[in-house]
């Protein structure tokens, strides 16, 4: 298909079937499920590609793999993912469709990456007869929860029999407004790891320091430390990111405790410089302890990697969203040091992680991810799938 034609076609699809698409929507973002635990977004989601009329299998106890192929002769695969998963969050927004879950919310926008990898899905699936070669639909349980349901998925072979040449998804951004993408080539997001330290202490009373080991004071120090792995350890080049959000010193005005438990992110895009951290801190941490005549356990959960957005794949899909969406609706992206599952598969084989714009300050859609009010204009899902089958196809190359 000539590209002109290719693109008239997908967007009078995307527009018919645009209301189906928020139907499917809402009702995710109503029953949201956390990782892990996505059974009843599975099962509508079998349901959807069923009635569509698109074969798939499970994978990942809550995950879905389904196959596209077009009727043209092309050994060519392409990949196109969606997560499931929502976030540990209550939702304050008052819509008709709002969460009638307590405390889970799609605070992330997964419910639009499903809806939206549906809608691209009937597109790619009305044009069959007019392409050559398969395109891989994943529906991917557990990005917002450590191991990842990508980790999984891939472990289980969705990656394999056949292997693609490229993996792609969106992600919903909210700062970005209703109409325009975003791309970024190379390093794109960051490595997350979980940090847990626990220093103990001797407690007692406030007004006797002295006959104390202060866990409070020696945790204080441990903190402002470890600041150094960013401020003076790290190469200034490699952007890295250490912040503590919970610290525990369970005493009292008058009482100090015999421990202060303290949890904390590290976020990096280098791996070798990832494991050295570790150990740097680690060091800093029960160094300072023992020096002070505490004691200091220091654990590391290892997160997801940074993710990569293959070079030569990403100039490719941005001049095809340019051809899409005009170059005035394609923009370039910064680092974004949040972490992403679909690193794994960036990790693995050439990859692409796009953004979509979904903010809309006149209809007072500008909540952050992760919020409460989170939410997206509804005006986007057209293009989010409309531009997905765009790119698979022209990804395709025939």
């Amino acid at each position: 298909m000539i590209n002109s034609t290719l693109k008239i076609k997908i967007n009078e699809i995307a527009e018919r079937i645009h209301d189906e698409v928020i139907k499917d929507r809402r009702h995710l973002h109503s029953n949201p499920e956390l990782s892990f635990h996505e059974q009843e977004t599975a099962k509508y989601i079998a349901s959807r590609l069923n009635e569509i009329g698109i074969e798939f299998q499970k994978m990942a106890d809550t995950g879905l793999l389904a196959l596209i192929k077009g009727d043209l002769a092309s050994q060519k695969l392409v990949t196109l993912r969606a997560d499931l998963d929502a976030l540990p969050v209550s939702e304050a927004n008052d819509i008709s469709y709002r969460s009638n879950k307590s405390g889970i919310m799609h605070a992330c926008g997964h419910d639009a990456h499903a809806s939206s990898l549906l809608g691209t899905a009937k597109i790619l699936l009305e044009l069959k007869k007019e392409f050559g070669g398969t395109i891989k639909l994943i529906f991917q349980p557990a990005e917002e929860k450590y191991p990842g349901g990508a980790s999984r998925m891939i472990a289980e072979g969705v990656l394999e029999n056949p292997k693609p040449a490229a993996v792609i998804a969106q992600h919903v951004m909210p700062e970005l407004e209703t109409g325009k993408v975003g791309f970024r080539a190379g390093k794109y997001m960051a490595s997350n790891d979980e940090i847990y330290i626990t220093v103990h202490g001797k407690g007692g009373h406030g007004a006797q320091p002295h006959e104390n080991v202060d866990p409070v004071l020696i945790a204080s120090h441990i903190i402002i430390a470890l600041q150094q792995i960013v401020s003076r350890i790290a190469d200034p080049k490699n952007p890295s990111v250490l912040s503590f959000g919970k610290v525990i010193a369970n005493g009292a005005v008058n009482v100090i405790p015999d421990e202060v438990y303290m949890e904390g992110t590290f976020r990096t895009m280098d791996e070798a410089w990832r494991k050295k951290a570790h150990q740097k801190m680690k060091k800093i941490a029960q160094g300072i302890a023992k020096c002070m005549n505490a004691t200091c356990t220091f654990e590391i959960l290892k997160g997801y990697p940074f993710l990569i957005n293959a070079e030569r794949l990403t100039w490719k899909l941005q001049k095809f969203a340019i051809e899409y969406l005009g170059k005035e609706n394609v923009v370039d992206l910064d680092i974004w040091m949040a972490a992403e599952d679909f690193a794994y598969y960036s990790q693995i084989t050439d990859s692409c992680f796009y953004r979509i714009g979904t903010g809309n300050k006149d209809y007072g859609i500008t909540s952050s991810l992760h919020t409460p009010t989170f939410n997206i204009d509804e005006n986007s899902l057209k293009l989010s799938t409309g531009l997905m089958a765009y790119l698979a196809l022209r990804q395709l190359g025939n």
